[in-house]
């Protein structure tokens, strides 16, 4: 069983079931603008698995584009997972929420061709290049 929970504590979680596809981080614009940092680190969970066991009044969502909507805890704005309508069985989770260690280590660095300068790519591990060259919106 995984805990997690936002930055105040009011909203947390358990999911009942193993993480799910690959842990990336991740070099998006949209990861680092959502995350506030400069890579999201995230993976999959299923929807199934994944239970709010408290504050869940206080999450909020917004849709960053047709179909995904981001979900966050309205009180202190940590964001928490999104939800794919094309893919409703599983969650994209963001893995800074994680109040434990999940047993697994992260094992790639995806659209890597838009990291930020000041951001060292891990040798260690594989990297795409995909993705416009920071800064790519003016």
């Amino acid at each position: 069983m995984l805990h997690g929970s936002c930055a105040c504590g009011r909203v947390r979680y358990e999911i009942d079931g193993e993480l799910v596809g690959p842990m990336s981080h991740c070099h998006c614009w949209q990861c680092r603008k959502h995350s506030g940092a400069s890579f999201g680190t995230t993976c999959a969970v299923r929807s199934d698995d994944f239970r709010i066991t408290a504050g869940e009044a206080e999450l909020r969502y917004w849709e960053s584009s047709p179909g995904i909507r981001r979900h966050f805890a309205g009180c202190c704005g940590t964001p928490v997972f999104k939800r794919l309508d094309a893919i409703p069985q599983v969650l994209g989770l963001r893995l800074g929420t994680l109040d434990c260690d999940p047993g697994r280590r992260v094992e790639d660095q995806v659209f890597a061709g838009s990291r930020v300068p000041w951001v060292e790519l891990d040798p260690r591990l594989p990297a795409d290049e995909e993705g416009a060259p920071f800064p790519e919106r003016g």
